[in-house]
This record gives C-alpha cells, sequence and structure tokens, in this order.
C-alpha cells in the first residue's frame, strides 16, 4: 500500500462488484491523482460502523456453547473471557498484570477515508480503556475491493489509524488485508491492566452512579449523512475522539465495574452489564446528552436498522413506560466509538442514574 504499517496483501477472487455500484475511476485530484472528494465511502458498504455488528440476541445464540470450556493445560489464566460477553479477554501475566486482548472492524461510518481510518481505530483501542487497561500494540484488520476502489484510499484509512495508535502511545506493527467486496477496518489491540484494577461488566453493585462519558446520538446522525451527504463534525469528533482520559478518571475514582457503549446502544450494553452483576439499572431520561441534532434526527426518521434491533432485544427486559417512541431510539441508538459507561461517578462524565437491588426489570428508565 505505500505505507509502513506492514499490511499483507493476500487476495480472496473472485469478488464481485457489489449491485448498483461502479467501480471508482481515477481523477485529479490532490491525493497521487485521486480525487477523493468524490468518494462516498458509505456507499460501497451495506451498512455502517458499528450499527453493523450482528444482533445481540442472534449473536448470544451464536456463541453459547463457547462458553466455560478452556484448554486441558493452559499456558496461563484466564481472567476475563466468553462468558459475560465483556469488551475484552484478559489472561494472568506475573506480576500481578494482566494481558488485555480485543479486535473490533467494520464498514465505512463516513465517508471520509482518513476519518474512517481514525475512528475505527479509536474504537477498537476503546475496548482496552473499557478493561481499564493501556493499549501496547496493535495491528491493522484490513478488507479492500480493489478491483473498485483505489489502493490511496486505503492509504488514507490506514493513515488515519496509525496517528490515532500513536496519539494513544500504542504501536502498530503490521495487520492482514484481504480483497474483499466491501472496505473494512479495524484493529487487533493488545494492552496491559493492573489485575487489581480491572474494570469488568459485572462488578456494578446497588448504590453505584451509571456514568456515561460521551454524548449518544452518533449512530442517527451517521444514518442522516449516508442518506443526504452532509456529515455531522460533532459525530466524527465523538468517534475519534480517545477514550484514555475518562478511563484514567475511572480508575482515580476507583471505578471497578465498566464497559464502553458501541454497536448495542446505551440500553443493549446496559442491560448486559446490569444481567451480569445482579443488578437493576434506573435510568434518568432527562440526564443523558445527546449530540446536537440527534433528537431531530430520529423525529426525521434516520434510524438504523441496528437501532431498532438493539430496542427489539431490551424491551423485554427494560422499563420504557416513562419515555416515547423517540426517546426509546435514541437510548438504543447504535453507538460507533461511543463513550465509556462506569458504576460510580467519574468526574468529567455525566451521571444519568444510578444501580439498585435487582427488580422485575434489569433496566428501568424514568
Amino acid at each position: 500500500m505505500g505505507v509502513s504499517v506492514g499490511v499483507s496483501a493476500d487476495v480472496v477472487r473472485p469478488v464481485p462488484v457489489m449491485p448498483s455500484i461502479v467501480p471508482y475511476r481515477m481523477g485529479s485530484g490532490s491525493l497521487g491523482g485521486v480525487s477523493t472528494d468524490a468518494v462516498r465511502l458509505t456507499t460501497y458498504a451495506h451498512g455502517g460502523g458499528c450499527a453493523c455488528k450482528i444482533p445481540p440476541g442472534e449473536l448470544e445464540a451464536v456463541v453459547a456453547g463457547l462458553t466455560h470450556t478452556g484448554p486441558r493445560d493452559p499456558a496461563t489464566e484466564l481472567v476475563v473471557g466468553l462468558d459475560d460477553g465483556d469488551d475484552a479477554a484478559v489472561v494472568r501475566l506475573p506480576g500481578g498484570q494482566g494481558l488485555v486482548l480485543t479486535t473490533d472492524f467494520f464498514t465505512p461510518v463516513v465517508d471520509d477515508a482518513y476519518d474512517f481510518g481514525r475512528i475505527a481505530a479509536a474504537n477498537a483501542l476503546s475496548d482496552v480503556y473499557a478493561m481499564g487497561g493501556t493499549p501496547v500494540v496493535a495491528v491493522n484488520l484490513l478488507g479492500w475491493p480493489r478491483d473498485v476502489l483505489p489502493a490511496e484510499l486505503a492509504a488514507e484509512v490506514l493513515r488515519g489509524g496509525l496517528e490515532v495508535a500513536h496519539a494513544a502511545g500504542c504501536h502498530v506493527g503490521g495487520g492482514h488485508s484481504i480483497d474483499s467486496p466491501e472496505p473494512t477496518y479495524g484493529m487487533a489491540v493488545s494492552g496491559l491492566v493492573d489485575l487489581d484494577r480491572l474494570i469488568r461488566n459485572d462488578r456494578a453493585v446497588a448504590g453505584d452512579a451509571i456514568s456515561l462519558s460521551k454524548p449518544l446520538g452518533v449512530g442517527t446522525l451517521n444514518n442522516r449523512m449516508k442518506a443526504t451527504g452532509e456529515p455531522s463534525p460533532e459525530a466524527i469528533d465523538s468517534m475519534s475522539r480517545l477514550n484514555a482520559e475518562a478511563s484514567v478518571a475511572a480508575l482515580a475514582a476507583g471505578v471497578r465495574a465498566g464497559t464502553d457503549v458501541t454497536g448495542f446502544g446505551l440500553l443493549g450494553h446496559l442491560y448486559k452489564m446490569a444481567r451480569a452483576s445482579g443488578v437493576t439499572a434506573v435510568v434518568s431520561a432527562a440526564d443523558v446528552p445527546y449530540l446536537a441534532g440527534a433528537r431531530q434526527s430520529v423525529a426525521d426518521g434516520y434510524v438504523s436498522g441496528g437501532t431498532r434491533r438493539n430496542l427489539d432485544w431490551v424491551r423485554p427486559h427494560t422499563d420504557l413506560s416513562a419515555v416515547g417512541e423517540d426517546d426509546a431510539l435514541l437510548l438504543a441508538d447504535a453507538q460507533t466509538s461511543g463513550g465509556l459507561l462506569l458504576a460510580g461517578e467519574v468526574p468529567g462524565s455525566a451521571v444519568v442514574g444510578e444501580f439498585v437491588a435487582a427488580g422485575e426489570f434489569a433496566v428501568v428508565v424514568r
């Protein structure tokens, strides 16, 4: 690709051109003769960002038989695995440290290749921060329709990811690529964590405040952008911003339970956290922060299929009687590179509710 991040070039052929997609032709723009302004990456994929995740209920059914298992003679202890659907796997290292391992990748959530790379990298790194860890090294995961989109745009994606990883103090040591029908990018990330300060999704207790470090709304704003071609600078800024400061603040505040808010929306991730911890999460709808324009975007009908599937999944376990459908959709909005959702008051994060003793519902919205 002409970049220093070392992505290999295994190729799977033949690759069909997506219906209604015209192969991009070289232009006369500023990037090596390529007119990048002419390319809308979101039109080359059927979904975008974390909204293209497999629906949570369906995914849980797929992996149901894979939990509570392990090798007969493990090289080390698995501290956090698949059992509660946490953000990353953690294995024990000597000296009280843990190795955090996670991966995340998706199709374009924005049209600009560089921004796509930044957002995908921030999203992948977030899982390490959600565990209270520090990212150390990452490798790229790239799928690219090489007969449809130019390699120069792939290089821009990788450049964006590299810059965000470096801003996090994280090495990018190579990666893997395939020739694929849709552009796809993300990272596999390894980090380190102090096991005595590990943040998990199953440690919330009654009396803990519920804190959220970023406003919601990127899902609906991205859906609007895909339909209209008009990006939201606020959404792009939110998605490309690292969760490093929120993680450090959470550790300083003694937080031991948390997750990040991504494709399953606030309600979905809060439901998983409450279920794993054996408590009920009570959300104050009026205290949940949103990006500018998010509420109007939902009112205008810009709601992704992923958001609707999130709401369908949590509805049986959530008391939504106090709010209308638009508020419920906003709370279930499929986020990409969202904020940290933490059990405890954390400076710089909004308090949006509290955990209480387990009741009839896992989540209650007031």
